[in-house]
């Protein structure tokens, strides 16, 4: 039963950035670390991210370039690897598209985009029309399934309450989209981001886990 996680969003191949999280998160008194996947693709060395993630015991789940790299997609993309090594090619096949957890507060999914579907964008800006044709998320409101929802994809830091289910967009280290990790504790109701920069993680606000009034 989950009191208090670390959540990393889209790492992006940013493997300092990845090793100061890390080590920050250590020192944080969390009972797991989740991470959103985008492993690869990015300006560091994804190579390095797979083996800093699992030395730490983090639980991943797969991106949508994790899987676009798999399969030899897109490969075009500015920063996309040309081919994976065979130790980070088994890392990231071994990746689920989604993991459960129960909280003190409820279940929760990890997952990258929304469910399974790891292209779907979920903003703060999305409103009427934009949340009725998500069907991702109506699925995830029908089912009634889960409390939490900890995700990524869009690189941009949320708490979003929909009826009963949070959405936590984690964010991400890419250093090109406001760069942050957020440290969730169901049994405070809180969550507390922390940026990243070159020169030092620092806090950057605390949200809290029901924001009062669910979006529609």
């Amino acid at each position: 039963m989950l009191r208090r996680i670390g959540a990393i969003g889209d790492i992006h191949a940013e493997d300092q950035a990845l090793a100061r999280v890390l080590e920050a998160l250590a020192g944080l008194a969390v009972d797991r670390i989740l991470a959103v996947g985008d492993i690869v693709d990015g300006p560091g060395d994804s190579a390095r991210c797979c083996r800093l993630l699992a030395q730490a015991g983090v639980d991943v789940v797969r991106g949508n370039h994790d899987r676009w790299a798999l399969k030899d997609q897109l490969r075009n993309l500015p920063g996309a690897l040309a081919a994976l090594d065979p130790e980070q090619r088994r890392y990231l096949d071994s990746l689920p598209a989604t993991r459960d957890y129960q909280t003190v507060a409820g279940p929760l999914l990890l997952c990258h985009g929304l469910g399974t579907d790891d292209m779907c964008r979920l903003t703060e800006d999305d409103f009427g029309y934009a949340l009725e044709t998500n069907d991702p998320l109506q699925d995830l409101l029908a089912s009634q399934q889960y409390s939490f929802v900890v995700n990524g994809h869009t690189h941009r830091r949320m708490v979003r309450r929909f009826a009963r289910l949070t959405v936590i967009n984690a964010g991400t280290l890419f250093r090109e989209n406001d760069p942050c990790f957020a440290v969730v504790d169901f049994a405070a109701g809180r969550v507390e981001f922390h940026d990243v920069r070159p020169d030092g993680i620092t806090p950057a606000g605390v949200h809290p886990l029901d924001p009062g009034g669910a979006s529609r």
